[in-house]
């Protein structure tokens, strides 16, 4: 690697972009961290019957207490504070490394981001398995069979998780995980794209408006695109499911996926796959519309001050 792309992979304006992304999805998700708990619970617990977002989380208040919406939210923070700094550092920097000057485009956005998500996937992975733990831990389920483990921290999780599972336990559900780096991709092809045609002929600042509105676009299409594998990585992290040996792990895991899509398509119907998109879409939409609005603000704000020149959107 010569100088020019070493300059590009570390440097001060990536660090930015993943600053911003890390604190636009922390803020984002704290605000909106109750309606990821409903997903998750509809996804894990296939016995509770789907019903409106407000009416699971009146169910789960009453059942758990005021604060159960937000059971295992610091683990959360962690995790995706890592991951979104990992995710925007490596977009930003694999982008300025390939493209050296020439225009960006959907198809490039799209490889970038992909490549991006499959780092993030595989450095970040123990950490997710640990807060879906975390999360879930106390539940009241409708399904007697689920046995989750008790931890008293994220260390004692991740050291319960190896001492009686294995290390490779941390790493569940990464093949649905590969599979779902087109979420982010998507969304990040979607959500410059219509920055460049909101900015086209003229370069300027978008709205805080506009910002939030081609944020929530980008992200209802990509999440209800890839909303069953993330059913299916919800289930594999929780560690409920038991997973078949395969000499082949890449076979294993893909058999695994199948199984799980196909188990509950045959238990209940193809809208099974589904069941918890509509407090999925609400939060991730409304997550995802408030961190990038946040996002842009936070690296418009630090360029000016430290007084660096934006890049246009079309680069």
């Amino acid at each position: 690697m010569d100088s020019e792309k070493l300059s590009a992979v570390f440097s001060y304006e990536s660090l930015v972009h993943a600053v911003a992304g890390a604190m636009g999805s922390v803020t984002a998700m704290t605000v909106f961290f109750p309606l990821d708990t409903a997903r998750l619970r509809l996804q894990v617990d296939e016995k509770r019957k789907a019903k409106s977002t407000p009416a699971i989380l009146a169910e789960i208040i009453k059942e758990e207490g005021f604060l159960a919406p937000y059971r295992g939210w610091f683990p959360v923070i962690c995790s995706l504070c890592c991951s979104n700094f990992v995710y925007f550092y490596c977009f930003h920097s694999l982008k300025t490394t390939w493209l050296r000057g020439q225009r960006s485009t959907p198809g490039r956005d799209l490889l970038i981001g992909i490549a991006a998500g499959v780092v993030n996937v595989l450095v970040t992975t123990p950490l997710w398995v640990v807060n879906t733990r975390l999360k879930l831990q106390g539940a009241k389920f409708r399904n007697a069979d689920i046995r989750p483990t008790y931890y008293t921290g994220i260390v004692d999780a991740f050291s319960k998780i190896v001492g009686e599972e294995g290390a490779g336990a941390l790493w569940n559900g990464t093949f649905p995980s590969l599979l779902l780096v087109m979420n982010p991709a998507v969304q990040f092809m979607i959500y410059e794209g219509l920055k460049r045609q909101l900015s086209k002929g003229v370069h300027r600042e978008l709205s805080s408006l506009e910002v939030f509105f081609i944020g929530a676009v980008a992200k209802a299409i990509a999440t209800t695109v890839t909303y069953p594998l993330q059913t299916v990585q919800s289930i594999l992290r929780f560690g409920q499911h038991r997973q078949p040996t395969e000499r082949s792990r890449l076979l294993s895991c893909l058999r695994n996926v199948v199984f799980l899509l196909l188990n509950r398509v045959r238990k209940n119907g193809i809208l099974g796959l589904f069941k918890g998109l509509e407090a999925k879409l609400l939060q991730t939409v409304l997550t995802a519309a408030l961190m990038f609005l946040l996002y842009e603000k936070i690296v418009s704000s630090t360029f000016r001050v430290m007084g660096v020149r934006r890049p246009s959107p079309g680069r």
